[in-house]
């Protein structure tokens, strides 16, 4: 099925590489030609494991191409997906400019019957908002169904998610839109959920709203726990082994971040309130996660009531491992409150490039983790990153001026650490 893909940016990217894979062939277009540029020539602009090698492998095979031309793009593909971004306002509801943008673009240039399918996380009543924008904007009077599908991608495994997803929610009114898609998506091995566009909407939204609250949820457990002495992992195991629980997004630490959570919860939260169905609960998610960095940094200045001039390494800048995405991230709440403390910060990330507004701001890069370490005061890991489970921390011992490790995702073995001579704390733990 020849399919096109509106929005070059994580998600779109992600889904047409998957979708080629599975035989499809796919067009992708976007209006910045950079974007555009970089993939045509094979090169992943954002780092997001084994999707790069699949990238390259789909644009030899021709089942891949990019284009940043929407007449052609919209006339010679029957599929239309939109994934461009959805960011927050300063009120909490989502901008929907470049969904209207796309609407308006599909509008204009279709010239046959088409099958449009809304992949960005959109407000409740968004998808039945894109069939009238294409509608107000088209001359052509061929018929298309608009088809909401939510994405369910997790940065740091997103390829996996997308050629084996846990489930397909498709919302739609067109029992053909229904069978065109779940012929798209043929190859894959899990449920297939048909609802109305505006389920499937909230569908996403309560999804990751949930997830948010697990974490908040073992967050302030944690916080419980350091008070009586607990390790909240054996909290967090012995909980996750109910399968009416389970321990996924049970780990205690900094809170979440990222381009997900923070927006969806924030986009939630300000429909509820908009409708006079205030969200009690995933208010106090979003206090307690906005709170979490606070908690952490007064753990650390109970061991140093002043920081001032001490020479503090952060290892981890990503909001999570195995990517480079750095919105939202606590590692630059951190850092805020170290620099107002009047701290030297060095940080150290495997693949984040500290952005210049902090290096103008004192904050220094330093990228070989020894190096880094050398000479500090304290340490503070931001970041679960394997690798700073697998350094050798006895080296680090030596290195070090201070022997104290403020551990914010809970990644090290605490005995472990405490026998090189280490001051360990963690998040809920003694």
């Amino acid at each position: 099925m020849k399919i096109l893909i509106i929005g070059m940016g994580y998600v779109g990217t992600t889904m047409g590489v998957a979708l080629a894979n599975t035989g499809h062939e796919v067009s992708g277009l976007d209006v910045d030609k950079a974007k555009i540029e970089s993939l045509t020539k094979g090169i992943l602009y954002f780092h997001e494991p084994a999707l790069q090698e699949m990238l390259s492998k789909h644009l030899q095979t021709k089942r891949l191409s990019f284009t940043s031309d929407p007449k052609e793009a919209i006339k010679d593909n029957e599929v239309i997906f939109i994934t461009v971004g959805t960011p927050s306002l300063n009120n909490g509801n989502a901008d929907l400019t470049y969904i209207r943008q796309a609407a308006e673009m599909i509008g204009k240039y279709k010239n046959s019957k088409k099958i449009v399918v809304v992949k960005s996380t959109v407000p409740l009543g968004t998808t039945e908002n894109v069939k009238q924008w294409i509608e107000e904007a088209t001359k052509d009077s061929s018929p298309f169904d608009v088809v909401m599908n939510p994405e369910f991608l997790r940065e740091g495994r997103a390829l996996q998610d997308a050629l084996n997803p846990d489930r397909v929610v498709l919302g739609s009114h067109s029992d053909e839109a229904f069978n065109t898609l779940e012929q798209i998506y043929s190859n894959l091995n899990c449920p297939f959920i048909r609802t109305t566009p505006v389920a499937a909407e909230m569908t996403k939204y309560a999804s990751n709203a949930f997830l948010a609250t697990k974490i908040s949820f073992i967050n302030e457990i944690a916080r419980l726990c350091d008070q009586f002495g607990i390790h909240v992992q054996d909290v967090a195991k012995g909980m996750g082994l109910d399968d009416r629980i389970g321990g996924a997004f049970l780990q205690a630490g900094l809170g979440y971040g990222g381009s997900c959570f923070p927006k969806d919860v924030k986009e939630l939260l300000w429909t509820a309130d908009h409708r006079g169905c205030p969200l009690r609960i995933l208010k106090e998610v979003e206090r307690v996660n906005h709170d979490q960095p606070q908690y952490f940094i007064e753990k650390v200045m109970k061991e140093f009531p002043s920081l001032a001039d001490k020479r503090i390494v952060l290892l981890g800048l990503s909001f999570k491992p195995h990517t480079d995405d750095i919105r939202e991230s606590v590692s630059f709440s951190i850092i805020k409150k170290l620099l107002q403390e009047k701290a030297n910060v060095i940080v150290h990330d495997p693949i984040v490039k500290l952005p210049n507004e902090w290096v103008n701001k004192g904050v220094k890069q330093i990228n070989d983790p020894y190096e880094a370490t050398e000479g500090a005061d304290l340490i503070i890991i931001c970041t679960d990153w394997p690798l700073y489970q697998e350094i050798d921390w006895a080296k680090i011992s030596e290195l070090v001026k201070g022997h104290y490790i403020f551990d914010g995702r809970n990644i090290l073995e605490a005995d472990c650490i405490k026998k090189l001579g280490f001051t360990y704390e963690g998040i809920g733990y003694d």
